[in-house]
């Protein structure tokens, strides 16, 4: 019977030494990858830069307060699988998580994002105060002028009022402020060029800026959005008759500091670019951040509603009243059912923009067209932009 003889190797002492040592080694590795980090805080930010070394990464957990072994950190990144796929940005370290934890969390690129919301209405010089004031963004442009940081963005020469889209923007701990406003900017270019593209081809305003200058006066008038398209068709109109828009936010944007609060008359008679009871058209430049909804009041069409009076007429009516509840504007039409019956669907009518207090319209007369659905009791009228249909 053949008797099986142990290999020379399996009797030598050194090869059980090895092993021995190898799952030692293996111990050692599985408790340094799934034991819980110690942190010099509860809750430790890192930032990893684009292009960084997988041993840079290493260098940067530890230097975030991670009480740990540079090289044996970087000896776990190099055994991951997901060695090679190591994502730049913020990530947040807490307590009780492991290094395998935090290197598949950056191989992930599951960052800890922050959020800055910039509201409609606002002046670029309040948004720039609360960028400014965002924790963990990197402040590239503190104390830079709008100038300058429009250079920066590739629109020097540019203003910068009213070219920055007002929304909530997500960021990393670390990335520059420079991003949120290239964003922002790259933002209220598409949505102003979507919504200049489905212009009617009778509209008043020549250019998307002009149309950016009148969305930033509508929005500073009101911030109920069912409010916006009819005084929309105010400003068209005056625009059309080549009158003075007389309203108070484009004096107060000029006013700019000098404004403390209360508009009084001398304001309203003192000539700047920004005076439209002084000058006529449009400011030079918008005097806010216009949402989509203001765009889209200033660009496409105008809605309002109407109501049947006495069975004879179907009257839509506009007001706009300031804060301090001194300056009213309205326009009112009003079409016999003879005249629908006549002319059908399509009809041509006249309004009479009216004002009362400091915005004094006069009783001006502006021709438009209207398209009225079931004009009794209750329906819907659609203005065009620039009183044409």
């Amino acid at each position: 019977m053949a008797r099986h003889h142990k290999t020379p190797m399996l009797r030598a002492p050194w090869f059980w030494a090895a092993l021995i040592g190898l799952k030692l080694l293996a111990a050692v590795v599985l408790y340094l990858a799934f034991s819980p980090l110690t942190l010099r805080q509860p809750i430790v930010d890192v930032s990893i830069e684009p292009g960084t070394s997988v041993r840079g990464v290493a260098d940067a957990i530890v230097a975030s307060g991670v009480e740990a072994s540079p090289q044996g950190l970087w000896l776990l990144m190099r055994l991951s699988p997901n060695a090679r796929h190591l994502q730049a940005g913020s990530y947040e370290i807490t307590s009780g998580m492991s290094a395998w934890d935090v290197i598949q969390k950056i191989a992930r690129g599951d960052q800890d994002l922050k959020a800055l919301t910039v509201i409609e209405g606002w002046t670029f010089a309040q948004m720039r105060q609360r960028v400014d004031q965002a924790q963990g963004l990197r402040h590239d442009t503190l104390g830079m002028s709008d100038e300058a940081l429009m250079a920066q963005l590739g629109r020097a020469g540019l203003p910068a009022e009213g070219r920055f889209f007002p929304d909530t923007y997500t960021y990393g701990k670390g990335s520059s402020d420079l991003r949120i406003y290239a964003r922002a900017l790259q933002a209220m270019d598409r949505t102003l060029a979507h919504i200049w593209s489905q212009r009617a081809p009778t509209l008043t305003l020549t250019s998307p800026d002009q149309a950016l200058v009148l969305a930033s006066i509508i929005e500073k008038e009101t911030g109920q959005r069912e409010d916006r398209a009819m005084i929309s068709s105010v400003f068209h109109n005056r625009l059309k008759l080549d009158m003075p828009l007389q309203t108070d936010p484009t004096v107060i944007y000029g006013l700019g500091p000098q404004f403390d609060g209360n508009l009084k008359r001398i304001h309203l008679k003192t000539d700047h670019p920004w005076n439209t009871y002084t000058r006529r058209g449009l400011p030079p430049t918008p005097i806010a951040l216009p949402g989509k909804a203001a765009l889209t009041a200033a660009i496409i069409r105008f809605f309002a509603r109407s109501r049947c009076i006495a069975g004879l007429t179907a009257r839509s009516s506009v007001e706009i009243t300031y804060h301090d509840g001194r300056v009213r504007h309205a326009a009112t039409v009003t079409l016999s059912p003879k005249v629908l019956a006549a002319r059908g669907p399509w009809v041509t009518a006249r309004t009479r923009a009216s004002a009362f207090g400091r915005s004094p319209a006069m009783f001006s007369i502006t021709p438009f067209s209207l398209w009225r659905r079931n004009p009794c009791p209750s329906s819907t009228t659609v203005l065009s932009p620039g009183g044409f249909g």
